[in-house]
């Protein structure tokens, strides 16, 4: 097979790195990818927004089927034009992509369906969102209606803090995804992710996984898009499981077939467990950065004949094998991030990491210069190590951090602490 992946980041490459597993892959193809993903596939340069510009590339290169790693080209309808061109994609239509393009579609949605999450109100200008939030309790939540890179959510402890959120995002800090604003109640709880596939009817599970998005140690400091991820994740066990697709997955989808607009592709689900009953915290419709790459590591080359079941709309003859073996991702940052950060920095050391089924450095935000891989965004390094238990999983991750020459950079030094509470 010839394939195509869409996108640059740590997540597309550890989806290319668990394609190439798989004898099936012939011919590999990342567009644009990065340093890292240069090293085991060709990259292409064209522009992955234009779904004309992707189609045509795919069918003059013989692509058997398109993988979409980001949200912003399923949301600009690049699997729509590659679907109309006659090509095998693996990502939803702009239309079922509006459940991760759009926070108060996602609640209609739920409201429709009877999906259990929390209390909202959508806003589309300043003093009727003020007007609401003064009568509501803290601790709240403020969300950025539209797509926002993963950093339009605020979780305001106090009244000030909501307010001001607020206006940053009406005064235009998220450009058009603030257009609009939801507000929702504090959900108290545990939070973790739930992955799917859906081929318009059939759901298939694929993993569970935890992540960390505030920037800091102990989960301080803003939320960022992710310092780091592990899979599975203890809190959603098989009941907690079995409730969020029967309550609020499949009715979900079968709200969106009903509206003539099914699901095909992967489904993340983000679920705030308490006492046991998960509720929807938010849909996204790709999988999770970074929780891909602990997704992937674990997965391997399977991955790839589940990613083309889905689809050619036979989920129902697969299945997911998993090892009984954990896997934990670590982010690799640049200093300043998730604030404003300097790019261009040497990265040293990466060539004496062995790299393997077990161990793997996948690149987020890297590039290639005069011979050297330098950062290039502000998340730079996914550090993933597998174990038969999760402590063995982090130590190896945390081994390879530490053989990593990168003064510009820093990472957290708690990852996995909700399962391994005790530092390292």
């Amino acid at each position: 097979m010839n394939i195509l992946i869409l996108g640059s980041g740590g997540r597309e490459h550890s989806i290319a790195w668990a394609v190439l597993q798989n004898p099936k892959c012939d011919r590999l193809i990342v567009a644009p990818g990065n340093a890292g993903i240069a090293q085991i596939a060709e990259c292409a340069d064209i522009d992955i927004f234009d779904g004309d510009a992707v189609a045509g590339f795919a069918t003059e290169n013989a692509v058997d089927l398109v993988i979409i790693g980001p949200e912003a080209p399923l949301a600009a309808g690049v699997a729509d034009a590659c679907r109309a061109a006659g090509l095998k994609v693996f990502g939803p239509s702009a239309a079922a992509a509006r459940l991760e393009s759009s926070k108060s579609f996602t609640k209609a949605i739920c409201d429709a369906a009877h999906a259990p999450t929390a209390r909202y109100a959508h806003f589309s200008e300043l003093e009727s969102a003020r007007a609401y939030l003064a009568k509501q309790p803290m601790p709240i939540v403020i969300k950025a209606d539209g797509l926002a890179a993963g950093k339009g959510v605020v979780v305001a402890t106090e009244r000030d803090m909501a307010v001001s959120a607020l206006e940053h995002m009406f005064g235009g800090e998220f450009g058009a995804a603030g257009s609009e604003v939801v507000i929702e109640e504090f959900m108290e709880g545990e939070e973790a992710s739930y992955f799917v596939l859906v081929d318009g009817e059939t759901v298939l599970p694929i993993g569970t996984a935890q992540d960390h998005k505030r920037v800091g140690d102990g989960d301080t400091g803003p939320n960022t898009g992710g310092m780091g991820a592990y899979s599975p994740a203890p809190i959603l066990d098989e009941t907690v499981a079995r409730k969020a697709l029967d309550e609020i997955i499949r009715p979900t989808m079968r709200e969106m077939a009903k509206r003539g607009t099914p699901y095909s592709g992967v489904l993340y689900a983000g679920l705030m467990i308490r006492n046991g009953e998960p509720r929807l915290v938010e849909y996204n419709v790709r999988f999770g950065d970074p929780e891909c790459q602990v997704l992937m590591m674990r997965l391997g080359g399977q991955a790839l004949d589940l990613i083309q079941a889905c689809a050619e709309g036979r989920l129902d003859s697969v299945e997911a094998q998993w090892a009984e073996d954990h896997a934990l991702t670590v982010v690799m940052a640049a200093k300043g991030y998730p604030g404003s950060y300097e790019k261009g920095s040497e990265i040293r050391g990466l060539d004496a990491l062995e790299e393997n089924s077990s161990e793997m450095v996948f690149h987020a935000g890297t590039a290639a210069r005069n011979g050297a891989v330098t950062a290039n965004g502000g998340r730079v390094l996914n550090v993933t190590a597998r174990g038969e238990t999760l402590a063995q999983a982090r130590e190896a991750a945390y081994r390879m951090v530490d053989a990593i020459d990168w003064p510009e950079g820093f990472c957290r030094r708690d990852i996995g602490w909700r399962a391994l509470p005790q530092k390292l």
